[in-house]
Order: structure tokens, then sequence, then C-alpha cells
């Protein structure tokens, strides 16, 4: 009996170590600096992952407790200064079961023949929304928090939010993409950014 007790909260303990659910209501400070357009770090390609571990799986959870902070919903790991390809997701804020959405290494394998163009914002841009065109569906695989490969088909706002996130992993943020130019240089004057920050991308 004693044997079985300390296997099953052995059992627990590996679960929830595993687990990057973390609560999606933040009091107090964030645990991790979101960086803002103009700082070089956001610049710099992420690195893939070696190998998921605690470490990163405890870097998915301040990172998700720094984008429920921040009130967004999707956060690179490159925002906070970190040069690693993991992104945390979670388009349902409001429900604290929904389990966010974690993606190491992701690549996205397939684009669909549509585009679209929709707002998009940054927790890195913070106030400045503007329109992006990009594919409305992708297929992308990647490893999760406990290190399973992974495939998925996303699309409409999940699709989109894949594909701005994984452009921060090679260091390229939403205005670069903006084809808009005279609005992008009112949006980023009124709230404060320098527009030669933008490195325009096809």
């Amino acid at each position: 009996m004693a044997g079985a007790s300390f296997a099953s909260l052995a059992h627990r303990a590996a679960r929830r170590e595993a687990s990057v659910t973390v609560e999606k209501q933040v009091d107090g400070p964030a645990p991790l600096t979101i960086h803002h357009l103009g700082d070089q770090v956001l610049r710099q390609p992420a690195q893939r992952v070696p190998r998921v571990d605690h470490n990163i799986r405890q870097l998915c959870r301040d990172m998700l407790r720094s984008m429920y902070s921040a009130q967004g919903i999707g956060l690179a790991a490159t925002q906070v200064g970190v040069h690693q390809q993991v992104l945390v997701i979670d388009l349902d804020r409001e429900t604290p079961s929904t389990p966010p959405l974690v993606l190491i290494n992701p690549e996205i394998t397939a684009y669909g023949a549509s585009v679209d163009s929709q707002e998009e914002g940054c927790l890195s841009i913070p106030g400045v929304y503007l329109n992006v065109v990009r594919p409305t569906v992708v297929e992308v695989k990647f490893v999760d928090e406990l290190g399973r490969k992974q495939r998925r088909k996303a699309d409409g706002l999940l699709g989109r939010c894949i594909q701005h996130e994984m452009d921060h992993l090679n260091g390229i943020l939403f205005v670069d993409r903006v084809q808009d130019m005279e609005a992008l240089q009112q949006e980023l004057h009124h709230h404060g950014f320098i527009p030669s920050a933008v490195h325009a991308v096809a």
C-alpha cells in the first residue's frame, strides 16, 4: 500500500511538472519583460530547441503568465529576449479550462491558396493595429510541451496567429508586412514608435 501510494504521488507530481497550464488571471508583475519595436533583440532569429525539458516548460509557463498579464493571445520567446523557437497561444483567455497551445520548433509545411487582409496587433508594438495580408490556411508541424511531435491544420484567427508568432522567430514583426505605408507611418508616430525601426519584407 505504501509503495502504491508513493508511485501514485510521483506520477501526479510528474504530470504537474509536465503541464504548462497556468492561471489566466495574473496578479502582480509579469515574470518576463516584453520587448518593443526598436529593441534589437526582436530582430535576432531564434534557435531550435534541442530537447524539451523542465527549463523549456518553465519558460512556457512564464511566457503564458506574461502574455495573460499583457492581455495578449500569442507570444514568441524572442519577444521576451529568449532566442529559442517557442510559441504560446491562447485564443480563449476567458475560459480557465481551455488549455493554451504550445508550439516548439514550429515549421509551416504548407500554405493554403487563398489570402486575406485582417487587422493585427502585437504585444511588442502596443496600441498599433494595421491590416496584414496572409494565407488563410496553414499546416504546421511542431513539438508540444511533452516533447511529442504534432501536426495541425489551422485557419481563421489561429492560422493568422501562428504565422504572426512564427515571424517573430525569424526576427520579423507584423509591421514589416504592412502594405499601407501612410497608415503605418501615422500609427507608429501616434504611438511613439520610430518608422525607421520597420524592416519591410516582400
